[in-house]
């Protein structure tokens, strides 16, 4: 009766112009208490008692059931949505009812997202952007439409959005393929210190779950079973053998999550002034860029991706939400060969060769260099104190540890300041200004300078004192701010009012020739 009802108030909705969503929605959120209730059912299974705890546990599962089923119907019947010529409308709600309405001219993207219970059910999400940073208000989402429904709602936005614009729609002959996944990319996977760190993030939750549930990790079984095998044995192979389990479960988890996030990965032009993202095994994920809102690109290299000759390519475009939406949707690919990364940018800015190679990027004074030399000192000594401390009063074996450490230390951090140094660079490339910097990942930014608004300019008390400063490049698009590092200040400036005349013109005081200043 429920599911009847759910049909006859939709096709009631098609025939007055307005949509709702699919009554298989109702299955999906239903399917959330199936693994808990299926756990119930075994456990009692095989115990074969009923006491009056598991009527308890039964009822609570039932009652939640009860809820899930009537917040889900309440959704099916109160949720309409209608797209007209110039505007999309969303009504939802009964008690607290919402109204939303987006005109078409404001719509940036249009994404569609489907997890593994919307895709058994064939449905999935679609979500209308209209570019605003805020983390509400900045568009509406539909959580429940059937796939072709959801296809056939993108391509009428697409086609109002042309017809109002005045653009031209694609030629269906043309190839619109900018890049497709290659599973040699596979080996790139590894290769990002996520995947160690994964692994102590999944060993802390799981240590603090037990600990608020009054278990003690060590007294586990399996906890005692390791301790019997391996209690014995040297300290250093201890070590040694918890270090590879780490790295390896750490390679396992890069490359599952490398093979779930972007496996299907297809970047594609699939209509005049938008790019398209598609990617994902489990969770399938379609993010759209509109180009003219596209301001740059950036090819970060993370640094063993760097050693192996990969890099990553995202876009610098405004429109993608708030920092954390940002970060994920302006994902162009996966770790891929550099060589790739660059061309794939040279495609998506529509450039003969990407700004972020062809640029000669100027050196940095050697004071920038002092500078990270410096930190490496101070690193060593702040690492080292202690152990030569604590030796001048108990033992001179750590006296000479404190000396080796810092000794590692410093020459450790020598070549990250040497590496960091190399990396520091900047130039004025046509209409792009392209920086780059970094050590642990260097990222090569190329910035449209007709999309810079504004400049910052910050210097530290040991800036001041080398003569350096940073210049900010601000913009509505990606990260917000690009930055040049340690650049002198008479450089920093001119290449400001190279980079946008005029722009910081307001606010320099101009010394005449031969004068001096105290």
């Amino acid at each position: 009766m429920t599911s009847d009802t759910a049909v006859r108030q939709q096709e009631h909705a098609e025939s007055d112009g307005w949509g709702r969503l699919n009554p298989r929605l109702f299955l999906v959120n239903l399917s959330v208490v199936a693994t808990p209730l299926a756990t119930f059912a075994a456990t009692t299974l095989i115990t074969g008692e009923i006491t009056l705890q598991v009527l308890i546990t039964f009822a609570s599962f039932l009652i939640t059931c009860l809820v899930i089923s009537g917040i889900s119907l309440m959704r099916l019947l109160t949720t309409r949505y209608r797209i007209t010529e110039d505007r999309v409308e969303l009504h939802k709600g009964r008690f607290f009812r919402s109204e939303r309405s987006i005109p078409v001219d404001r719509i940036r993207s249009v994404d569609l997202t489907a997890n593994p219970l919307h895709r058994i059910f064939g449905l999935t999400s679609l979500k209308v952007s209209t570019g605003d940073q805020a983390t509400s208000g900045g568009g509406l989402s539909l959580d429940g439409l059937s796939t072709h429904d959801a296809e056939a709602l993108r391509r009428r936005l697409s086609e109002l959005r042309h017809a109002r614009q005045g653009l031209e729609t694609a030629d269906p002959d043309t190839d619109a393929t900018l890049a497709a996944l290659d599973w040699a990319w596979l080996r790139y996977a590894p290769l990002t210190l996520w995947g160690v760190g994964g692994v102590f993030i999944a060993v802390g939750t799981v240590y603090r779950t037990l600990h608020e549930m009054k278990v003690d990790p060590l007294e586990l079984g399996i906890v005692k079973d390791i301790e019997e095998r391996f209690g014995s044995v040297p300290l250093w192979y201890g070590l040694l053998l918890a270090f590879a389990v780490i790295v390896l479960t750490g390679v396992a988890g890069s490359t599952a999550t490398f093979i779930e996030g972007w496996g299907g990965y297809h970047l594609d032009r699939p209509e005049t002034g938008m790019l398209r993202v598609r990617r994902g095994l489990l969770i399938t994920r379609s993010v759209s860029i509109e180009e003219q809102r596209l301001r740059g690109a950036e090819v970060a290299e993370p640094l063993l991706l760097r050693w192996a000759g990969g890099a990553r390519l995202k876009a610098v475009a405004s429109g993608l939400g708030d920092e954390d939406e940002n970060s994920s949707r302006s994902r162009l690919t996966p770790p891929v060969p550099l060589a790739l990364a660059r061309r794939i940018a040279a495609d998506v800015l529509g450039e003969r060769v990407s700004p972020t190679t062809e640029a000669d990027l100027a050196p940095h004074p050697r004071a920038a260099l002092r500078r990270r030399i410096n930190r490496a000192l101070i690193w060593s000594v702040l690492i080292g104190a202690p152990f030569i401390g604590l030796g001048l009063w108990l033992t001179p074996v750590l006296v000479h540890t404190g000396w080796i450490t810092a000794l590692v230390v410093f020459s450790v951090g020598l070549a990250f300041a040497f590496d960091a140094y190399s990396n520091l660079g900047h130039a004025v490339h046509g209409p792009y200004l392209v920086t780059r910097a970094g050590t642990f990942t260097r990222r090569t930014a190329a910035l449209q300078r007709d999309g810079i608004i504004g400049w910052s300019i910050t210097r530290s008390a040991f800036q001041r004192r080398a003569g350096l400063l940073t210049l900010g490049a601000a913009t509505a698009a990606g990260s917000g701010v690009y930055k040049v590092r340690d650049v002198a200040v008479s450089d920093g400036l001119a290449f400001a009012e190279d980079a946008v005349p005029g722009l910081l013109a307001p606010f320099i005081e101009r010394v005449p020739a031969g004068a001096s200043r105290r």
